[in-house]
């Protein structure tokens, strides 16, 4: 946080100086009390604290509240701001905050892709300018100040994923970063649990077109068929498409997968240029397009882009291919699972997996609420339209997974199992060298992840 002194953040929020002095200078945020991590923080809220002895490592504490409080009972390195109403102080805080710096802010949200992304925009513009940007995949609401407040004086730019675990996220994310470019990199079926229905998920999405300022930019993908339900003639500003198709600007073309990830040719006005992006999938490609479509806005040439792409590092776990048991590859995407994570990393395991047994483990679709059972019939169709030589799910709704592929057709080898226990012997007996393995789930799964560092080698 750029250093603000209490007097200068209490002329902001009208408050009033009640104990304490207004020369100490603030410089970290935090609206709960477990956000407290240093010293020298303003809080702001309405609670009554007790126990200010367990704060006591952070003093200097400045307290911005509506509450009265008895002097009395208050530390000496207690700075108090009294203010009418704590809410109303804290949204002027954070919007004036945020009007000190006139730099690019990109706001990335997508059921896949946006971490990946949001990282490799990070990569490309660190190399010479500082960038501020949410932690790897750290995109949690409560996270929003903090994250704003490590814009300092000296940034140049700064990147933050905006997740939608329930209508109005954007938002809310929006009224704190207030973007100049903002990227969907597509729409699956995800966190219906708070959304209701894909509608409603589509629409939470959509929000970024709300919160870009109207001068700004949008990135979008117009291939993808849930992005192309977004109305997005009602964007005042720029207009970016990215894809394979003629009609985008950004636009991929003899895409190729090599050792270490994907060859391509990128079109942008009527000039071809060769890209290399780490990470296997065509997925891959959709997220290097946004990537450099973005900082190609910011002023980065795409040569320049394409060069520092190279040197980009994925994220482990993240179709990540390592020696397995018996002399096996396994494909590792235990970062997260929707079907469109699995859909791509399907088509990775047929890919690169073409002369070599196919197995493919997939754990349960979290945060999907009463969809659970329809999300995981389309898990299973994708499987039975992708093909695999031998199916294994791990969790009771996985099972659905399972049981709808065979409904439709599927006529390879499955096996179902409610946890990782048996799953591991069945594949000693029948994986060798010319097998490759993909283990899908997220992060959150215990028996997926015991699971994938078993069978590494």
């Amino acid at each position: 946080m750029k250093p603000h002194t209490v007097g200068t953040i209490r002329t902001v929020i009208s408050g009033e100086l009640v104990q304490g002095t207004d020369e100490l200078n603030v410089h970290y945020g935090a609206y709960r009390l477990k956000q407290i991590k240093n010293q020298n923080t303003i809080l702001f809220t309405s609670r009554r604290i007790v126990d200010w002895k367990g704060l006591r490592e952070y003093f200097p504490l400045v307290l911005a509240t509506d509450r009265d409080y008895n002097l009395q009972e208050i530390p000496e390195h207690i700075t108090i701001i009294q203010v009418l109403n704590v809410e109303e102080a804290y949204w002027k805080f954070v919007r004036y905050y945020r009007s000190l710096f006139e730099i690019p802010v990109i706001a990335i949200t997508g059921t896949s892709g946006k971490t990946t992304t949001k990282e490799m925009i990070r990569h490309i513009l660190s190399i010479d300018r500082k960038v501020a940007a949410t932690n790897l995949s750290s995109n949690s609401r409560t996270a929003y100040l903090q994250y704003l407040l490590n814009i300092e004086e000296d940034t140049e730019a700064a990147i933050f994923e905006t997740a939608v675990g329930a209508p109005g996220d954007i938002l809310k994310a929006g009224e704190y970063f207030k973007p100049t470019i903002g990227i969907i990199t597509n729409i699956g079926s995800h966190h219906l649990n708070y959304c209701k229905t894909l509608e409603g998920y589509i629409k939470a999405k959509g929000e970024m077109l709300q919160i870009v300022e109207s001068s700004g930019v949008l990135i979008i993908n117009p291939e993808d068929s849930n992005t192309r339900k977004i109305d997005v003639k009602s964007f005042p500003g720029k207009i970016i498409k990215i894809g394979c198709h003629w009609s985008c600007h950004f636009r991929a073309s003899n895409i190729q997968y090599s050792l270490d990830g994907m060859q391509f040719s990128l079109q942008h006005k009527n000039r071809n240029y060769q890209i290399f992006v780490p990470g296997l999938g065509e997925h891959q490609v959709y997220n290097a397009l946004c990537a450099i479509a973005a900082v190609h806005e910011i002023g980065v040439s795409i040569p320049e882009a394409a060069k520092h792409l190279k040197s980009f590092q994925k994220y482990k776990k993240q179709l990540q291919l390592v020696d397995g048991i018996n002399g096996s590859e396994i494909l590792d995407d235990t970062w997260s699972i929707t079907t469109t994570s699995l859909e791509a990393a399907l088509k990775v395991l047929n890919e690169v997996g073409k002369t070599k047994k196919k197995i493919a483990i997939i754990g349960t679709i979290t945060d999907l609420g009463s969809w659970g059972y329809v999300i995981h019939e389309q898990a299973g169709e994708l499987v039975y339209q992708i093909g695999v030589d031998v199916l294994i799910t791990i969790g009771l709704h996985a099972r659905i997974i399972a049981d709808y592929a065979v409904k439709l057709g599927f006529n390879s080898p499955v096996y179902t199992f409610n946890n990782n226990t048996l799953v591991y012997d069945l594949l000693d007996k029948i994986v060798d060298s010319d097998t490759i393995i993909l283990i899908k789930g997220d992060m959150y799964s215990k028996a997926i992840i015991e699971l994938a560092s078993k069978l590494r080698r």
